[in-house]
């Protein structure tokens, strides 16, 4: 992007106005997610892995990097609004949606936790949930603090900082307090999405352009990362941050190249609705999970996991249609009470703008 607001997106001048294959690559990104703790929920159920574990294995390396770099793609739009504004949209907004959805969640949760324990441990485990994001909301608890740490450094050398957030990567720190560790493992996708905003939208120009040498640097990356995966080496330092960063840059191609195709729409309003699919893919993911292995009507564990993976995405977005049909809205958008800045014209759930 530029530092006018125009930006070197085909055909957009107005930042208002949705990227389309940013839609493409948050949907394979939200896809990959659901599918990952819905694979490896169904496996840990069962005592026993399916064809479906190859395909998690293989995302590992770029799964949550492409998200998180995507993430800060837009953020030298804002970055330097006033800091009222700014952490009404990247703090506030993010906080509403985590204190909302914990509460959820814990709520399905709580009896099965006090039958093992005590009500009053229950109780415990709610308030270290603020403290230790709980379950799958790690994302949304840990964009705020990202935000809110670029914005801080924004003054600093782009240079240091990048170095360090690769150091931290590659330093492969294990703390075991998830705030921590993800935050060293995360922030250099992050920022560097938010640093190289011009170069990653110029990648997508270029893979509009040439679709062919596209679709080719995508085969060779493909075999590349396969490979390590393969040789278990895909997780040492270095190696770890060339493949999310390689990972990241291969999504966003392909949502550049689906997008340019106009190919599986469906697939762009996920992306669109990324969000709304995080918070509550767990209920239809955990439901269907349960059935489907009681019931054992399905003895395939690899297709019992594809089930749950498609039924989890599905299941969120309707959950997200009820919502709104039964006008519970804020469950998925923020009411004007929990706004500290003027409230936008429209107010649409999204991971970063």
């Amino acid at each position: 992007m530029t530092a006018n607001g125009t930006s070197v997106m085909t055909g957009r001048t107005a930042a208002s106005e949705r990227v389309d294959w940013v839609d493409y690559a948050k949907g394979i990104c939200i896809v990959m997610v659901v599918m990952m703790h819905s694979v490896l929920g169904v496996e840990a159920a069962a005592g026993q892995t399916g064809f479906m574990h190859a395909v998690v294995a293989f995302a590992k390396p770029f799964r949550m990097p492409d998200f998180f770099l995507i993430s800060g793609l837009f953020l030298p739009l804002v970055i330097d609004r006033d800091w009222r504004t700014y952490l009404d949209r990247k703090v506030v907004h993010f906080a509403y949606f985590y204190v909302l959805w914990v509460t959820i969640q814990f709520g399905f949760k709580a009896p099965a936790f006090a039958a093992e324990t005590s009500w009053q441990h229950a109780g415990t485990m709610y308030l270290e949930s603020f403290i230790e994001p709980f379950g799958t909301l790690w994302f949304i608890y840990l964009l705020p603090i990202f935000f809110v740490v670029i914005k801080l450094t924004r003054r600093l050398p782009a240079p240091l900082i990048l170095a360090l957030a690769a150091m931290l990567e590659a330093s492969h720190i294990g703390t075991g307090w998830t705030v921590i560790d993800e935050f060293c493992s995360r922030f250099v996708y992050i920022y560097s999405g938010y640093l190289f905003a011009n170069s990653v939208f110029a990648l997508s120009n270029g893979a509009r352009a040439r679709p062919w040498l596209a679709v080719a640097g995508l085969i060779a990356w493909a075999l590349v990362n396969a490979a390590l995966v393969a040789l278990g080496i895909s997780e040492w330092p270095v190696i770890s941050l060339a493949l999310g960063l390689a990972g990241a840059c291969a999504i966003i191609t392909i949502g550049t190249l689906l997008a340019r195709a106009n190919l599986l729409d469906g697939l762009r309003f996920c992306g669109e609705h990324s969000i709304v699919i995080y918070l509550a893919f767990f209920l239809p993911m955990a439901a269907t999970r349960t059935l489907l292995l009681k019931t054992g009507i399905i003895a395939d564990i690899g297709m019992v996991s594809l089930l749950v993976t498609i039924v989890g995405v599905l299941g969120a977005l309707v959950i997200w249609r009820a919502a709104l049909a039964v006008h519970a809205d804020f469950l998925f958008e923020r009411p004007a009470a929990f706004w500290i800045a003027p409230k936008k014209t429209r107010a649409t759930l999204q991971a970063a703008e």
